[in-house]
């Protein structure tokens, strides 16, 4: 399912309020006035508004005390009103500005009102009169973490964690630090000390999970936001980083529950989002435009939304909306970046006598698509060329309308360039206009009789049939795009066939738990690239495989093919149809419910048993 939920929250970094009252004492040689010493008790139980009433009184008799001044422009810190916080904490430093304290509580109040210069002064004013000053370090960390000054960031972390290592809010920024610079493992055992220290810190559990799920470990990053949620329930980013990294493992359906937990706590625009893609992931197509509706709403440009939303078009069979928003590529993360520098992208100019390339995108099954487009501009007069990934370079050269296909950098001396999958949006493509003549791949003609040869002595001239049942681990569907061998049992236990395995990868081993009798024959070890599949697919009848490249090769190479579609399908297999507009020889066979493979299995066995 091409649906995408928004990545994972940032972790979160946290400023020490160094000067809380609960860390001052009485100062050298100044008494604290009794209103004062209440005050500041008051304040450190978090009784502020009777904290605030005595800061007052201490000020209406005393009006220069600086610690009066220092803690009440704290506390006017807390309650947001920054400007009136300045202005104590400035009158305090006036007075004296030999506190540490101070000055480090002035530098929060800077960063809180955008002078990120002006903090960092304050902050390193601070350490100058007291270097031993962990929460000052702390605070400067943060401060250069914001800046994107990583590495200064934590050489200020450490030095605060020399000074005392039990401050757990510096574990889990120093982790945060290390896991924006791609050292997860680094960040994930500050995570670990800060929790030795605080097993319910929600922050240590959430910056946790991230890390485990910037690792891959989307079990263990579960387990972390259930614990951050558990110790925090209103976490709002805990619930939708839970709600993602479930969507990561296939459970959809919880991932739904968290996003709309999410949502209700914190209803923005990447919110939305995230709960309308656990729909669309879940085949709910009808519901989940709302949401993205109602993100673009709140935030026109929201990439998130208008990305699934392109896909949701495409989907629905509406190509004129479709195209459009998908040839913006909201989602930069991901797609290449293609830019061909020096060359101007192809927009629908005259291409009549011009030289053009077309441009690799995505994964294979995308090329082996849209390479069809290449005969088209050649129809309009273009010179094409295509460049592409190697594995398919030698069926790119055999397209009708390619000149000439290379690999490498994309790159050369063309009038233009434009992405395989952006020439649908610029020529207009519609439904009843895909140019779908098939075949429009090739094989080599000489290993087409190789496996001829090898098929005739082999199996004779039973049906030959080829299976896929799986796809790449990493796809984000892949859970529900694949299904396990063992579920195409009703078909390989079919006699009079020839069943022929073209499953490669991990799950290539799953043969291996077939009995012999029914086990496919298996020459993947062969195919060496996508021309000797292709040849090989030309000698079959009938391919039968999951939403894979595999299905992409076979309908462009014309041959018979049947696919096996979860209910959360790719948008370019449209909605409820048995046909495909792409692949004239193509039949699908779609889930109902989704994970369950038993009635596609069935259907299709009781075709081939009928000769349909």
């Amino acid at each position: 399912m091409s649906t995408s939920a928004t990545p994972v929250r940032a972790d979160g970094t946290s400023a020490s309020s160094s000067g809380q009252p609960d860390q001052v004492g009485q100062p050298a040689g100044q008494l604290i006035p009794t209103a004062l010493a209440f005050a500041l008790e008051a304040h450190r139980a978090g009784r502020l508004d009777e904290a605030q009433a005595l800061y007052r009184e201490t000020l209406a008799s005393i009006p220069d005390h600086p610690e009066a001044l220092h803690y009440y422009g704290v506390l006017q810190h807390q309650l947001g009103e920054h400007s009136t916080a300045a202005t104590l904490l400035d009158r305090a430093l006036t007075l004296d500005a030999s506190n540490a304290e101070c000055w480090s509580n002035r530098g929060l109040v800077a960063a809180a009102t955008g002078q990120h210069a002006f903090a960092l002064q304050c902050y390193r004013n601070a350490l100058q009169l007291k270097p031993d000053f962990a929460d000052a370090h702390n605070n400067l960390a943060v401060a250069l973490q914001a800046q994107g000054a990583l590495e200064a960031a934590i050489e200020h972390y450490r030095r605060a964690l020399a000074i005392d290592p039990t401050l757990v809010d510096v574990h889990v920024n120093l982790g945060s630090s290390l896991n924006k610079l791609g050292r997860h493992d680094d960040a994930y055992a500050q995570y670990q000390l800060a929790l030795s220290l605080d097993p319910h810190s929600p922050q240590a559990h959430f910056n946790a999970g991230n890390a485990q799920q910037a690792r891959g470990n989307f079990a263990a990053a579960a387990d972390h936001f259930r614990q951050a949620i558990a110790a925090a329930p209103a976490f709002a980013d805990a619930h939708v980083n839970l709600g993602t990294a479930l969507g990561k493992l296939g459970e959809y359906s919880d991932a739904e529950r968290h996003y709309r937990q999410g949502v209700a706590l914190n209803g923005n625009a990447t919110n939305l989002v995230c709960l309308g893609a656990s729909l669309g992931a879940q085949g709910r197509h009808n519901e989940e435009e709302q949401f993205y509706r109602a993100a673009l709403a709140l935030e026109p440009e929201q990439p998130d939304a208008h990305q699934n939303l392109a896909w949701l078009y495409l989907k629905r069979g509406d190509y004129r909306q479709g195209w459009a928003e998908y040839a913006r590529r909201w989602r930069a993360s991901d797609y290449e970046a293609i830019a061909v520098e020096g060359i101007p992208e192809w927009r629908g100019e005259s291409i009549d006598g011009k030289r053009v390339l077309l441009v690799r995108e995505q994964g294979f099954g995308d090329q082996f698509q849209f390479l069809r487009y290449a005969r088209v501009l050649a129809e309009r007069g273009a010179i094409v060329d295509v460049c592409v990934r190697a594995p398919l370079l030698d069926i790119a050269q055999r397209v009708p309308g390619v000149r000439r296909a290379w690999t490498g950098t994309p790159g050369g001396d063309y009038d233009f360039w434009i992405s395989l999958m952006s020439v649908p949006s610029v020529i207009g493509t519609e439904v009843p206009t895909i140019p779908a003549a098939v075949p429009y791949l090739f094989a080599d003609p000489g290993k087409i009789a190789h496996w001829r040869a090898r098929l005739d002595e082999t199996v004779g001239a039973q049906p030959k049939i080829g299976l896929v049942w799986a796809g790449s681990p990493t796809f984000g569907n892949d859970r529900y795009r694949s299904m396990p061998l063992a579920a195409l049992a009703p078909l390989t236990e079919l006699t009079g066939v020839a069943w022929l395995n073209l499953q490669k990868g991990a799950a290539h081993a799953q043969l291996a738990t077939l009995p012999a009798a029914t086990r496919p024959l298996d020459f993947t070890a062969d195919l060496n690239d996508f021309s000797d599949t292709a040849a090989l697919i030309a000698n079959l009848d009938l391919v039968i495989t999951v939403d894979t490249a595999v299905a992409h090769l076979t309908g462009a190479l014309g041959k018979p093919l049947w696919v096996m579609l979860p209910a959360n399908s790719d948008w370019r297999w449209l909605e409820h149809r048995s046909d495909s507009p792409w692949y004239p020889t193509a039949r699908l066979f779609r889930q109902t419910t989704l994970g369950d493979w038993a009635p596609v299995v069935e259907c299709m066995r009781d075709a081939l048993v009928r000769g349909e």
